[in-house]
């Protein structure tokens, strides 16, 4: 127990520690000093006033948000399927996502499409319905098909595949696309928490705080889930309401972040997976706080990253989450079989 308090109390301290790190650092450097100024209400120079509160904060507060949704995401669903492996990009659920935002965003003079596309506000919201109900819809064939398939590999494999058929419908749409949409949707496929204000920000905090609310309620079921349907029924769990509760959610999470940020890989597979190494437990009640404790640090640290700090050009957010995740589902395909044994 004391070591779960202290690792607790080591990612509370990092949390605003890379969160203020990643407001100072990227291609133009910002004085420590200048940022104290502006906490306590100094009058700052106009143009540290823009970078911090119109460019750094909002990038930071995003890659909080992704933080705390993929890996939530990805554990859910890793319990729901009693698979390591799944998580929202790898199940094509992003996929799903990025489906919905291809028809909102290439989908040319489609109707209503069109006509939302026009509105700042309104098509913000436009976006994000289009990207939860594409990942809800994939998250529903998944589940359609889970039962029907035995073998965790199969599963994974039928997920690829069926984010193979989403992404051939979305270089149709991006063949028939002009030019101007197809670079901004390109552009939007590598990932980025840059380029979105404080309107954004209020929309995807009013869905993923009550989801977020949501996950933890659900603890005591998901430790139950663990050990089989029949268990949790056994002790009064109504599996059919904590299914959809699980692919609501799931979708939700995964489908809101990937609207505003793009389809970033790996996080929801490495972040939870990485909180039980550390903690060494399957309690849902200790592996979402510390999932969103870690998620939120590492996200922050990989944004730091891909700004580049000293140079005049910036990375994908993907290429830096691909280096932190793909070793870490590298280690969980060789723990094989001993991974398992926590879903079987």
């Amino acid at each position: 127990m004391q070591n779960k308090t202290r690792y607790f109390i080591i990612l509370l301290i990092l949390v605003p520690v890379c969160f203020s790190a990643d407001i100072l650092l990227g291609s133009t450097h910002i004085p420590f000093s200048i940022f104290v100024d502006m906490l306590r209400g100094i009058e700052i120079d106009e143009t540290w006033r823009i970078i911090i509160t119109e460019l750094r904060l909002p990038r930071a507060i995003v890659a909080v948000f992704v933080g705390i949704a993929l890996p939530i995401s990805g554990l859910l669903m890793q319990t729901f399927f009693r698979n390591p492996l799944a998580d929202p990009y790898v199940l094509g659920i992003s996929t799903g996502a990025s489906l919905g935002v291809a028809l909102f965003s290439l989908g040319g003079g489609l109707g209503m499409v069109a006509i939302i596309s026009n509105f700042g506000f309104a098509s913000s919201w436009g976006l994000i319905i289009a990207a939860c109900l594409g990942a809800l819809m994939v998250m529903l064939l998944v589940v359609t098909i889970a039962p029907k398939v035995y073998d965790t590999t199969s599963l994974l494999i039928i997920g690829i595949m069926l984010g193979s058929v989403t992404s051939a419908v979305v270089s149709v749409l991006q063949f028939f696309s002009n030019p101007n949409e197809l670079h901004a949707f390109l552009m939007w496929t590598f990932g980025s928490f840059s380029g979105l204000g404080w309107t954004e920000i209020i929309i995807m905090a009013c869905f993923i705080v009550p989801l977020l609310i949501i996950s933890f309620t659900m603890q005591k079921p998901l430790n139950a889930l663990l050990l089989g349907e029949n268990y949790a029924q056994g002790l009064g769990v109504r599996i059919s309401l904590l299914r959809f509760q699980i692919i609501i959610v799931a979708s939700l999470l995964a489908g809101v972040v990937t609207a505003f940020t793009g389809p970033i890989g790996f996080i929801g597979i490495a972040v939870p997976h990485i909180a039980r190494m550390v903690f060494k437990t399957t309690n849902h009640k200790t592996l979402i706080a510390a999932s969103i404790l870690i998620g939120c640090n590492l996200l922050l640290l990989c944004d730091m990253i891909s700004q580049l700090p000293g140079f005049q050009s910036s990375l994908p957010i993907n290429t830096v989450t691909a280096m932190f995740g793909a070793p870490i589902v590298i280690f969980v395909i060789l723990k094989g079989r001993k991974s398992r044994l926590h879903y079987s």
